[in-house]
């Protein structure tokens, strides 16, 4: 008996009523086709304090985003990779928007301004107890970047399905988007949700990194973030956003790293409020800021603390791109 043609099965008769040889019936094998895979980008936009880290770090799993009650926390804008099977999405955390009173302001919105053309979607995060009007300056820089947008109302852990409700309404009057999805960024509900509504409208694509990385970030950045981060939460008024954090040595061992690390204050009257009295503020700052850098990478920590007075370093180009602000 001849062999089938390539693609095809023989099939017999189980009882062939009649001598006859069985007809051979060349049927058509199935061909599985890949699945598509997804990849692009997605800038997380909205006010200050609207939870856009909190979601950040929600999606990706892990905190690359520091995270703190104050406004304005957020200085640069982060990537963080989000990777399955099918796709992978580079979510782009950005600072809270707001109308810019120095250059440092004014490069932290640049970093929003850029996602017109380093993004293919935004995710426009609204605090559901801040209901936004016409004069919200989100809906400016919205219309600036002209790039699709989904809705995303949060903290619905702390609201009643009705006050949800009106919170979309509000928004939806305001801004034409392609969809939106409520959540809690806190918990976690909704996030499922909203992670298959932002892949649906990804351009197939290869991935753009290694889907064993979750940021390409270096850790120098995330340590001065993290002390960054400190001071935010230890000290009061102007202090936190007068200073920016310089790591000026990084020595990466296989049990213990040691880092130096400068705190660069904005007028010399605040470098004692800083230090605290007998140093005792800044022992606390040490000590908050190991611990945290300890808890991300893993290891012990040297760490020695500098405080460095750049007068009126954020309105100045030169200090403000040595710091990473470009």
């Amino acid at each position: 008996m001849s062999e089938c043609r390539e693609n095809t099965k023989q099939v017999k008769d189980s009882a062939p009523t009649s001598g006859k040889t069985p007809e051979k019936v060349p049927v058509t094998e199935s061909v599985e086709q890949e699945p598509t895979h997804r990849s692009g980008f997605v800038g997380i936009i909205g006010l200050p304090n609207a939870g856009k880290s909190t979601l950040f770090n929600r999606l990706l799993g892990q905190k690359l985003s520091i995270i703190t009650h104050k406004a304005q926390t957020t200085r640069h804008r982060i990537q963080g990779f989000y990777s399955d099977d099918h796709c992978q999405i580079i979510f782009l955390d950005t600072p809270g928007i707001i109308q810019p009173t120095y250059l440092l302001q004014e490069r932290m919105m640049d970093q929003v301004s850029r996602l017109r053309t380093d993004a293919d979607l935004l995710l426009h995060i609204v605090d559901g107890w801040q209901l936004p009007d016409s004069s919200d300056i989100v809906y400016d820089t919205l219309r600036e970047l002209k790039l699709p947008v989904i809705l995303i109302v949060n903290k619905i852990d702390t609201l009643t399905s009705d006050k949800v409700g009106v919170a979309v309404d509000a928004c939806l009057k305001h801004y034409d988007y392609v969809d939106w999805v409520t959540i809690s960024a806190l918990d976690g509900k909704g996030v499922d949700t909203l992670i298959g509504k932002v892949k649906s409208r990804l351009p197939e694509g290869p991935a753009f990194y290694s889907k064993e990385e979750a940021s390409d970030q270096s850790m120098r950045f995330f340590v001065s973030e993290l002390i960054r981060e400190q001071l935010f939460l230890l000290y009061q008024q102007e202090i936190p956003y007068s200073c920016a954090v310089n790591i000026t040595a990084y020595e990466e061992g296989e049990k213990m790293d040691r880092i130096h690390a400068e705190i660069v204050v904005n007028r010399n009257s605040q470098k004692g409020i800083l230090i605290g009295k007998k140093g005792s503020k800044m022992k606390e700052l040490g000590i908050r800021s190991r611990q945290s850098i300890e808890a991300f990478t893993g290891k012990k920590t040297h760490l020695e603390l500098f405080v460095k007075v750049r007068e009126k370093w954020r309105d100045n180009e030169t200090f403000l791109k040595s710091y990473g602000y470009r």
